[in-house]
């Protein structure tokens, strides 16, 4: 064939035609993967906003309700976002160091503008999710591949522990989703993007990080590329990063630094997150409770993961990607590892707190997702050389279903089991009772848990009351104590005194056993309003 283009064209145009159909083929490929991940977000959805409108009175009852009132307080009383501030200990102020309040802050400004609903919390962490699985499935496309990519999104819009954070009233949810885009932006920039993604790359991951500590760990993905520009002598690259890194870390040790001085300054001297780490307890203690691994491993069988998805992760971690020929390929496809081993790191330095509080475990969400996914691709595959085989749709079929018979469908709703639905009802029984401006004194089912006041739409003190060193989920020990207690709280203000009948601390003491004799000292000293099966509340008299 002559070699003449003009010649070409006149002959049929047979190399436009080449460009054409290969052209076609890639608009083709990119509307069938537009199409998965847009069918993958609406399976998120869907998991994510069933039951959305839900009491705040599930397994993070009692997370979830500080979140709440803290939304609470930014609507009715100051819109300074740097003040966070709860109402269960007294008429206030209550500020406490608290993490970056965007989800709580969003959550107010929609009580401005539609009223007061106790989930719009929930919807906002959900709406943030959807980030999460857009920012998870691109980089993971980015990492190894588009189907990995499909798999991934898919294993964590099905993972049960992802469904319950994310559709919780937490700030774990905002914190996934901005430090997941920061990196992906990030790694769209390091891959060859445009000069603008670095500083909203910096930007999102810097909101994430303040929105919950934890986010940093996946600072250690951005870390390690670095590092490869400057092994690959980039240094104007690299120095850029760097600065980017020195800021984001400069302003995030700034609101932190104002955080523990504002918990430390007001009453009740509360710094969240404070307590369970390593440098505190000691390397002993952690050895002793051997790093807390069978908390960690009961909360990942029982409640957040279930079998199929230990299993997925195990097949994908074991049986990695096969190295890619390119060298930036190769450099990306370990980015799953870095944030993985990254995240192990936070746990050995934080699983005191982190399984005590297990919401702390979403930062692990993003690489177990795509380990998971891995393993579904490689168990579905196996020995086929292409996944559009009716063998392996089958086999993918079979995964997705016993993982939604064997993990999600069961743990969400074990997850989501009503459990504090009567510190709702005595809220309510003493929103119901209440004069304007009354302060209440509550004790929820489970003690310490703030729902009752929460629900009651006013302020007051869980009892026995806490906060800084105090501990407020168990009884004191003796009558005489609780009474000088409530005594101090009528002297506050008290107005009102609430107990559910089934209040139970730590400890597995009952209120209406234990304290028979504060019981006894309300009915000389106060009014009784309320003396059901459930409930017994009194109205405070005054001396």
């Amino acid at each position: 064939m002559p070699d003449d283009p003009d010649l070409n064209q006149a002959e049929g145009q047979p190399y436009p035609q080449r460009a054409t159909d290969r052209d076609m083929a890639a608009r083709n490929f990119l509307i069938f993967n537009t199409a998965i991940l847009l069918g993958i977000l609406f399976i998120a959805i869907v998991f994510r906003f069933h039951k959305i409108t839900l009491p705040l009175v599930d397994g993070f009852s009692w997370r979830e309700i500080s979140t709440a009132m803290m939304a609470d307080n930014f609507q009715q009383r100051s819109w300074n976002i740097f003040f966070p501030e709860v109402s269960w200990t007294g008429p206030g102020p209550s500020y406490q160091g608290r993490e970056f309040q965007i989800v709580s802050y969003l959550t107010a400004l929609l009580y401005q503008l539609f009223g007061w609903h106790d989930w719009f919390g929930r919807m906002v962490a959900a709406l943030f999710s959807l980030v999460t699985v857009f920012s998870l499935h691109r980089l993971t496309a980015r990492c190894w591949g588009e189907m990995h990519a499909h798999a991934a999104a898919l294993a964590y819009a099905l993972m049960p522990a992802a469904i319950m954070i994310d559709s919780s009233f937490l700030p774990d949810p905002a914190m996934l989703a901005l430090v997941t885009l920061g990196v992906w932006l990030f790694v769209k920039y390091w891959a060859g993007g445009s000069g603008w993604l670095l500083p909203l790359a910096t930007v999102s991951f810097s909101l994430g990080a303040l929105s919950k500590p934890p986010g940093l760990a996946a600072g250690a993905v951005i870390f390690y590329l670095m590092v490869c520009w400057i092994l690959e002598k980039k240094w104007k690259q690299a120095s850029w990063v760097f600065l980017s890194g020195l800021l984001s870390l400069v302003v995030i040790g700034a609101y932190f630094s104002w955080a523990i001085y504002l918990g430390r300054s007001y009453p009740p001297f509360h710094v969240a997150g404070t307590g369970g780490y390593i440098w505190e307890d000691g390397f002993r203690t952690y050895l002793g409770n051997r790093f807390y691994f069978q908390s960690a491993w009961n909360t990942s069988v029982l409640w957040f993961y279930g079998y199929p998805f230990i299993v997925l992760f195990a097949v994908g971690l074991w049986i990695p990607p096969r190295p890619a020929e390119d060298p930036r390929r190769r450099t990306l496809s370990r980015i799953p590892y870095v944030w993985l081993a990254a995240a192990v790191i936070v746990y050995l330095a934080a699983a005191g707190e982190i399984t005590g509080n297990v919401w702390n475990f979403h930062i692990f969400h993003v690489p177990v997702a795509i380990f998971s996914g891995r393993g579904a691709l490689l168990l579905a595959t196996l020995a086929s050389r292409t996944v559009l085989t009716p063998a392996v749709v089958l086999r993918s079929i079979c995964i997705v279903a016993v993982a939604l018979a064997w993990s999600t469908l069961p743990l969400v709703r074990t997850m989501k089991k009503p459990i504090a639905m009567k510190g709702k009802l005595l809220g309510e029984e003493l929103a119901r009772l209440a004069q304007p401006g009354d302060l209440v004194v509550a004790i929820a089912p489970e003690v310490g848990d703030p729902v009752a006041i929460y629900y009651s739409r006013a302020r007051g003190w869980v009892f026995p009351p806490g906060g800084g060193d105090e501990e407020w989920s168990k009884f004191v020990a003796d009558d005489a104590i609780a009474i000088a207690q409530l005594e101090e709280l009528r002297a506050q203000g008290a107005d009102l005194f609430g107990v559910a009948k089934n209040a139970t601390d730590k400890q597995d003491l009952l209120f209406v056993e234990h304290h028979d004799g504060v019981i006894d000292y309300l009915d000389k000293t106060a009014t009784k309003l309320v003396d059901s099966d459930d409930l017994l509340v009194y109205r405070i008299t005054r001396p």
